[in-house]
């Protein structure tokens, strides 16, 4: 996997390089080999900004994701971009009693399977993104994020 990492956020503890791109590769496991993906880590400000710009919801978020769409006749082997919101996710992780590393990993997971072309528009959709999920965190090593979630914050990406 070829993984660009973009930390335009300073101040928060960041994963690793090499944690982002274990945890993107546990969540493509099945679905594609390879690809190119750039993660870019934001503050408050500019995800609100991609959020209410690209989703018409004007708040900031824990992560949006960006596929790549091959125009006809090109096949590039790219993912997509991925932004997340660090104060967000260490927010989050502490409202939900998680370990901040264990949000970050489901944050990647969650934010792939989008990219890979999961959707929770409907029950149904996000009962098969939500199994995948706790499926890639486990091959990580770490719990079902929904168990530690209250119900109201599920599907809150």
């Amino acid at each position: 996997m070829d993984l660009q990492v973009a930390p335009e956020v300073a101040g928060h503890a960041l994963p690793s390089a090499a944690a982002l791109r274990r945890y993107a590769r546990a969540a493509m496991a099945g679905h594609r080999s390879r690809g190119a993906l750039t993660i870019r880590i934001v503050g408050e400000p500019e995800s609100q900004a991609l959020n209410a710009r690209y989703r018409q919801r004007n708040h900031p978020t824990n992560v949006l994701s960006f596929p790549y769409e091959n125009p006809p006749g090109m096949t590039l082997s790219l993912l997509g971009d991925l932004v997340i919101c660090a104060p967000v996710v260490e927010r989050e992780a502490r409202e939900q009693g998680k370990p901040v590393e264990a949000h970050w990993a489901h944050l990647i997971a969650h934010g792939m399977l989008h990219l890979l072309g999961y959707e929770h528009q409907d029950d149904a959709q996000a009962q098969i993104m939500e199994a995948l999920e706790i499926a890639i965190l486990d091959t990580l090593g770490y719990p079902n994020p929904y168990l530690l979630a209250e119900p109201h914050e599920r599907r809150s990406t």
